[in-house]
């Protein structure tokens, strides 16, 4: 049983307390240290090219991403995006049949969505990426984002605007001849009743 004395809690007590305290925190401070030591990592391998290297640790980074601060996680989503497209780039494109994944598409895919979070990370908290990373995010992003909605304009919608082009100027407007509405009705009479 501790005893209460007039002035708070006995020394020891206040020692150990304060001592613990401490820890806490440095235990703290050193875990949320490793992460940024291993963000930094991942980015030296980024920079080296060493894509492979880099997208591992972000792997092993990934589930403690939170306790990273908004420019960091900005950070971590803009290169793992890029990661990811850059090795996308790396691969070649497979068509292989009987339900094997492409890498190159897992690739793509996944560079899009880190790139989507990086670009609403920075937009809730700016500051975290620079000019050119904002601009390579960006032009990355529209890349990627033909695959899912598209961008070019398809073969089909350039043959219908050369059909406009050929007719002439007035009858580009016209709307098409609607179909004579009293041939169905003379059919009917024409027809024997069964």
């Amino acid at each position: 049983m501790i005893v209460r004395v007039a002035g708070g809690y006995p020394p020891r007590m206040r020692r150990v307390a304060t001592l613990v305290s401490i820890l806490a925190l440095a235990a703290c401070a050193f875990g949320c240290a490793t992460y940024r030591q291993d963000l930094d990592r991942a980015r030296k391998h980024y920079d080296d090219n060493q894509y492979e290297k880099a997208l591992a640790l972000f792997r092993v980074l990934e589930p403690d991403v939170d306790s990273l601060s908004d420019p960091e996680q900005a950070q971590y989503a803009y290169l793992r995006g890029m990661t990811d497209y850059r090795l996308a780039s790396q691969q070649v494109a497979t068509n292989v049949s009987g339900g094997v994944v492409d890498p190159r598409r897992a690739f793509r895919d996944n560079a899009r969505h880190w790139l989507a979070v990086a670009a609403a990370t920075e937009k809730a908290t700016p500051g975290g990426l620079t000019a050119d990373e904002k601009k390579r995010l960006e032009d990355a992003l529209a890349d990627l984002n033909k695959d899912v909605y598209g961008g070019a304009e398809s073969t089909d919608d350039k043959a219908e605007g050369a059909k406009k082009e050929d007719k002439p100027a007035g009858e580009a407007d016209k709307p098409a001849a609607e179909p004579d509405k009293a041939a169905p009705a003379e059919a009917d009479k024409a027809a024997p009743p069964k």
